[in-house]
């Protein structure tokens, strides 16, 4: 995970959603799986944790959509705030109108293809979210780590029940979140969201060609 601005994952309001980015994984993941975020090197966080989420519901991004207007509406963006958690807001696709209408908000036009691509959200009432106050991962747990860009899945079962024994330690951070996003202050500058939106392609682009029979 190279950048954590706090819209993807959005951990705010007492749920851990996935709904813009990880296209690969958005599609794939099913109720029941982990997704697991390491930090990056650039920013000296490689091998710790930023969150991990278990998928306790999976909606289409037209489902959240009602889902948001119904049940989580701070997940929907406001703009015009000074409150960096409600612009961080990850339901920024708006079908009132059949199809969708990109809300103002941490992504441009310009993501709409990968957003999209996703087709899925990934909501967790069960995540840990450790922010700024990232967590190293054990030793014996390093080899579940993807070294490049891209993710890990069907390699990581054998690890499985020693990362949940592992997770479920911290208990006293379960569906709360340690620390604010490190990248989250950078909502409060229009050019770092434009650079960081033209970032976001580039990745989900790239996860897209390095998407494989492993991340199935």
């Amino acid at each position: 995970m190279s950048y954590d601005g706090g819209s993807a994952p959005n951990p705010f309001w007492g749920i851990c959603t996935l709904a813009i980015c990880k296209p690969a994984i958005r599609r794939v993941a099913q109720v029941g799986d982990w997704i697991v975020a390491t930090g990056s090197k650039e920013f000296g966080f490689e091998n710790q944790v930023v969150y991990a989420m278990k998928v306790t519901d999976k909606m289409t991004l037209k489902e959240y959509d009602s889902h948001c207007k119904k049940h989580l509406p701070n997940k929907i963006p406001v703009w015009k705030t000074t409150n960096l958690k409600l612009r961080a807001g990850d339901c920024i696709y708006d079908y009132s109108k059949g199809d969708p209408i990109l809300r103002p908000s941490v992504h441009k036009q310009e993501n709409m293809k990968t957003d999209l691509g996703g087709e899925n959200v990934l909501l967790s009432n069960h995540f840990y979210y450790f922010g700024s106050k990232l967590v190293p991962l054990p030793t014996d747990l390093i080899r579940i780590v993807k070294q490049s860009q891209g993710h890990k899945s069907k390699s990581n079962e054998p690890f499985k029940e020693k990362f949940v024994e592992w997770i479920e330690s911290f208990a006293r951070i379960c569906n709360r979140i340690e620390a604010m996003p490190y990248g989250l202050k950078d909502f409060e500058d229009e050019e770092c969201i434009i650079k960081c939106s033209k970032k976001h392609v580039e990745e989900d682009e790239a996860d897209e060609k390095e998407d494989s029979p492993d991340s199935e």
